[in-house]
């Protein structure tokens, strides 16, 4: 007996990890689309380069609530239910769903135009409460200058985006300001779910010159839809995050998601080693990058002048 003492003292010495659980991460995300996947997949690299190893250190359980926000807050409630130790939610509305479900567990946003007119946080400074993290809030401004270049006969840009959305109506009322100071007229056509993304671009067609999709998920998820309306109508479209740009529209000045993700996961791994979320402000990223698509100015009809495509960090043939 003495024998199997020692011999279990010196294992748990020599591997402590051995008998320790990993660290549980529960991943809610509204929808699936290229930039918040590449948000999700940014955090989980940067975590890994930090020395958590998936399986074994730390373990991943991803749920995506396809666009419903009920499912959401199952999705919410399971992870409350099972005792994860840290939520990563992707997207404002998994990120509400996480927050009304457990006011204990850590929760880490990214992706999230206005955490504080999402309630979410009390101030970008000084959270408050179990919730930080990162923000994408896009500069619509720089965004809608875009059309001086690629449209510049445009005078009404159409804009689709969910009203179900509170970071979309934070966006459109930024655009409907900056598209004022800019002389736009600014013509809305709004979303309930991914079917309707079709229906809202044809409405466009004849009210508006051109058209801007915001970080709206809804509307990303079924971009293909808005490509192919406005290549038939000739209407330009710039979007908010550059994803977007490689499957079909023009151009977009907009952060890098996969980035914004890696700095998600360092704040991710201060919070596991002893940080308060209520005392962490949430975060931005401060850099942008302009990406085109020559092919879809073509087929749109916009212009791409050589000395904008040259300011480009990645331009698409």
């Amino acid at each position: 007996m003495r024998r199997v003492l020692t011999a279990l003292l010196v294992c748990a010495l020599v591997a402590p990890s051995a008998f320790a659980k990993p660290i549980r991460i529960g991943i809610t995300q509204i929808v699936e689309h290229p930039a918040l996947d590449a948000n999700r997949q940014g955090a989980i690299d940067r975590l890994t380069e930090l020395g958590y190893v998936e399986g074994k250190d730390i373990v991943y359980d991803v749920q995506i609530a396809q666009g419903n926000p009920a499912t959401a807050n199952l999705i919410a409630k399971k992870f409350v239910g099972e005792g994860v130790d840290l939520i990563l939610a992707i997207a404002t509305p998994t990120a509400v769903a996480a927050a009304k479900a457990t006011r204990d567990i850590p929760i880490v946003i990214s992706a999230i135009t206005d955490p504080v007119g999402a309630k979410l946080v009390e101030s970008l400074e000084r959270p408050g409460r179990n919730v930080t993290g990162t923000t994408d809030l896009s500069p619509v401004g720089e965004q809608l200058k875009l059309f001086r270049t690629v449209a510049p006969g445009a005078k009404r840009i159409g804009i689709i985006y969910n009203a179900g959305e509170p970071n979309s109506v934070t966006l459109v009322k930024l655009a409907k300001k900056a598209g004022a100071e800019l002389g736009y007229e600014i013509v809305e056509a709004t979303v309930a779910n991914s079917a309707g993304v079709m229906a809202a671009a044809k409405s466009l067609v004849g009210r508006a010159d051109a058209v801007y999709v915001p970080t709206d998920n809804t509307v990303v998820s079924a971009l293909e839809a808005v490509v192919r309306v406005c290549q038939e109508a000739k209407m330009p479209l710039i979007t908010g995050d550059t994803d977007s740009v490689k499957r079909g529209a023009v151009a977009a000045i907009a952060i890098d998601y996969y980035q914004l993700g890696r700095q998600t996961g360092d704040m991710i791994d201060r919070i596991l080693k002893g940080a308060n979320p209520a005392e962490m402000p949430v975060e931005t990223l401060k850099q942008f990058e302009l990406h085109v698509n020559k092919k879809a100015a073509a087929a749109m009809g916009a212009t791409l002048p050589a000395d904008f495509v040259k300011r480009a960090a990645k331009v698409y043939e």
